[in-house]
């Protein structure tokens, strides 16, 4: 989920200047921080002081939460935001696969909506993914063709060592710009709606911190070697995704790692969108199917409602861009600060208070930064 992001990084510093790399260092931390009081919220001590899981989900955090109010009104609107986002990813690697198939193969006559099609076609298994084993083996390959792609631009990279200059970073910022930076940034680290199911599929759920904490410490010292590298090699050429600055040779070759880790991708967001309808559709659990035809119904519905609008939603990436400050925020700075204050308010340091409070505080001015940007441009587009 993180590879589309990550190439935009490097983008990202050369309208952020030195500024962009604190808040690689910041995101990782903010990230991290709020992964651990949202899988915290799952769980509640009992009569002996031990930690016990008493919720599954984000949905059951945000029932909690509102039981006073309604009982189910928490879980709707995670629920609806979780599918949102999700679906919105799917319909982003459909619409980048047909991208990187047109200029991949730039000679053959076909439109970038056709090849995203080719792409959908070969997605099509999709509807028979039941387990989130397959799920997690098709990660596995997926982040094993995205450090392909960051090796072959690192080392390229260095080869151009000699062209190098702190010189090239920016010291006064424009603020649209920087707020463009401050998502790309922040965004590449969100993982919050498949915590809660990692953590309860983890061997050794004690080890969630400690492996949250080194996970996030790799990303943070991986994706600032890649955009310092990127960007000292580019400087004011960066382009917005960075494999465009590449030689035509090297082009052709990584957009088609990016075409492989793009189909790979899909079927987390997808698969994790569908167990969400179709849960609240049956009522039943989570990992077992009551109804097998329901099931199939369900995924075979959402793989053709993300074709459909990748197809015929005009200036997707705008709205891509709404949708996201208002799920993605939401979902990685406003729902898990709000609800571990409510759940854990009478057992919160002073400290710990204050830094809930100011996550949220700063998730909902990144949320309202976006908002406003992305009005903006569907303004200029549609004006």
């Amino acid at each position: 989920l993180q590879g589309i992001f990550v190439l935009g990084l490097p983008y990202a510093l050369l309208h952020s200047g030195y500024s962009g790399l604190l808040l690689i260092v910041l995101a990782a931390a903010l990230c991290c921080y709020t992964g651990k009081i949202l899988i915290a919220c799952l769980y509640e001590e009992n009569e002996d002081g031990q930690q016990i899981r008493v919720r599954d989900t984000y949905e059951d955090i945000a029932n909690a939460c509102c039981e006073k109010l309604s009982p189910n009104l928490g879980g709707i609107v995670v629920n609806v935001t979780q599918v949102v986002e999700l679906i919105m990813t799917c319909i982003l690697y459909l619409i980048v696969s047909g991208n990187l198939l047109s200029h991949s193969f730039p000679s053959i006559p076909v439109t970038e909506k056709t090849w995203s099609v080719i792409a959908f076609v070969t997605l099509l298994p999709c509807v028979f993914i039941r387990t989130l084993k397959i799920v997690s083996k098709l990660s596995q390959l997926c982040s094993l063709v995205h450090f392909v792609i960051i090796l072959v631009v690192i080392t390229y990279c260095l080869t151009q060592m000699h062209q190098w200059s702190w010189a090239k970073f920016r010291l006064s910022l424009e603020f649209e710009d920087f707020l463009v930076s401050v998502g790309v940034i922040i965004f590449s680290y969100t993982s919050q709606i498949f915590l809660p199911t990692l953590e309860g599929n983890m061997k050794n759920p004690g080890e969630f911190r400690s492996m949250l904490n080194w996970t996030h410490f790799f990303a943070c010292i991986l994706k600032t070697t890649f955009a310092l590298t990127a960007f000292l090699t580019w400087g004011e050429k960066t382009k917005e995704v960075i494999t465009d600055n590449l030689p035509s040779f090297l082009e052709t070759l990584v957009n088609l790692c990016l075409l492989t880790k793009a189909l790979l991708s899909y079927p987390l967001p997808f698969y994790a969108a569908t167990e969400i309808v179709y849960s609240c559709i049956s009522k039943g659990s989570h990992s077992n199917y009551r109804s097998p035809l329901l099931a199939l119904t369900v995924r075979g519905s959402f793989l053709l409602l993300t074709l459909l609008m990748a197809m015929f939603t005009p200036h997707f990436a705008l709205l891509m861009g709404l949708s996201g400050s208002v799920t993605g925020a939401a979902m990685t700075f406003l729902l898990p600060s709000l609800f571990h204050l409510k759940l854990k308010w009478k057992k919160l340091s002073f400290l710990e208070k204050c830094a809930d409070i100011s996550v949220f505080v700063l998730g909902f001015l990144c949320s309202l930064a976006g908002i406003v940007c992305s009005i903006k441009g569907l303004l200029e587009v549609f004006g």
